[in-house]
């Protein structure tokens, strides 16, 4: 049985997080759990919502994160990083986007995921810097591409 829906296509802070995750090269997005997931074309997924995923209470993302970010990020602020459930024991990092967001910050903790992810002929197209591009209204900057469902 498919899980329900579980975010708001409408929700400004997950068109930001889309608008960062599909900047990425060969990023996609696919639903699953009812969430949203990233994914890296023939890789792995680097990032999923968690809009109040077992009632956690919180809009956020998890992340996948290289060793000790985990840690460093939860103890620099608690409220704004976690450790999320299933994942967390693998390391990878929970980042609020519903309380004091810092979109660079979360744009840079998202394209370090992507990097673990990504195969190496695909990491080797990636921004330098993330933001710039994420940020752009300039259409020729940001990738187009739709969700798959």
């Amino acid at each position: 049985m498919a899980h329900p829906r579980k975010y708001d296509d409408s929700n400004p802070a997950i068109a930001k997080l889309r608008e960062i995750c599909l900047a990425l090269p060969e990023v996609f997005e696919k639903e699953a759990w009812g969430e949203c997931t990233f994914r890296v074309a023939g890789g792995s997924m680097f990032a999923m919502t968690d809009n109040n995923h077992h009632d956690s209470g919180h809009l956020a993302v998890w992340v996948k994160a290289p060793a000790m970010v985990q840690e460093i990020l939860v103890n620099s602020d608690p409220k704004r990083f976690f450790t999320p459930p299933y994942m967390g024991k693998k390391g990878w990092v929970g980042v609020r986007i519903d309380y004091k967001v810092k979109w660079d910050q979360t744009a840079a903790i998202l394209k370090d995921g992507y990097l673990m992810s990504a195969p190496k002929k695909t990491r080797d197209k990636a921004p330098t810097r993330l933001g710039a591009a994420a940020a752009s209204t300039d259409p020729a900057l940001r990738k187009k591409a739709r969700p798959v469902r």
